[in-house]
């Protein structure tokens, strides 16, 4: 069958032309939804970028800021034993200071007690004298020197013409008064010394010996507490009896008291 061409041409360009219309719309709508789609896309990509910088800066923030707080815990925790440490040593040190103060207490109180002995001495020596005095008589050659009281005589009043080593028995009744003064004061001691102006200082000792013994054996003064010497009397010779504190146990009882 054949078909009229010329009546089906024309219908053929309009479709043409209608499909065509309609192809083109859909491509520049397509288009523009493709531009649209590109800048949602590039707007999305800046976010993201942004995002991404942003992100980067806040770690690079919260490295810092962990960096800071990384810091001033070790600068805390110094600083706690740094005041530890102070504290301790404060208290060391307030403990040294007490031990110090308790140390200087106690010395005070030692020299406290040596000053009130030589005090103590000093009174003792005045009450030997005054009981000297009045034993020995006003004429006797009693002197204080140093806080101990010292009896002088004359070599021939002890001995014959000054020589040997034989008390004379008037010396022997001088003595006997002198041990009373001795035995009134328990607390002293007494030494007996020969005074030699010829340095025969053998001499003197063996002198002042024999004297020392008769307070002894004699008149009953402790031995332990009687000492004798030898001197060089310079331009003097005589025999001195010095009766003065008992230096030995002054001495040890001091010493006891500042190893304590």
């Amino acid at each position: 069958m054949l078909v009229n061409m010329k009546k089906i041409l024309p219908f053929l360009i309009v479709t043409f032309c209608v499909t065509g219309t309609i192809s083109a719309q859909k491509k520049s709508e397509l288009i523009e939804e493709n531009q649209d789609l590109k800048f949602r896309l590039d707007s999305i990509t800046r976010l993201v970028s942004t995002a991404q910088s942003n992100q980067k800066i806040s770690e690079i923030k919260a490295e810092e800021l962990q960096s800071q707080v990384t810091e001033l815990q070790d600068a805390n925790a110094t600083l706690l034993k740094n005041l530890n440490s102070f504290a301790a040593l404060s208290s060391q040190n307030s403990e040294n200071i007490n031990k110090t103060l308790a140390t200087l207490e106690r010395k005070e109180a030692q020299l406290k007690g040596i000053v009130d002995g030589v005090a103590s001495n000093d009174s003792t020596a005045i009450v030997i004298l005054t009981n000297a005095k009045q034993t020995l008589g006003e004429n006797a050659k009693v002197q204080v020197s140093n806080g101990s009281v010292i009896i002088s005589e004359k070599l021939d009043f002890y001995f014959v013409d000054g020589l040997g080593t034989k008390v004379q028995d008037s010396a022997k009744e001088w003595l006997e008064k002198i041990s009373k003064i001795i035995s009134a004061n328990p607390k002293s001691a007494v030494t007996v010394s020969g005074l030699s102006m010829t340095g025969e200082l053998d001499i003197a000792l063996n002198q002042a010996a024999s004297v020392a013994q008769i307070l002894i054996k004699d008149y009953g003064i402790e031995g332990a507490k009687v000492s004798a010497k030898g001197l060089d009397g310079g331009l003097r010779e005589s025999l001195q009896i010095e009766i003065h504190p008992d230096y030995k146990s002054f001495y040890a009882t001091a010493k006891d008291d500042v190893k304590n």
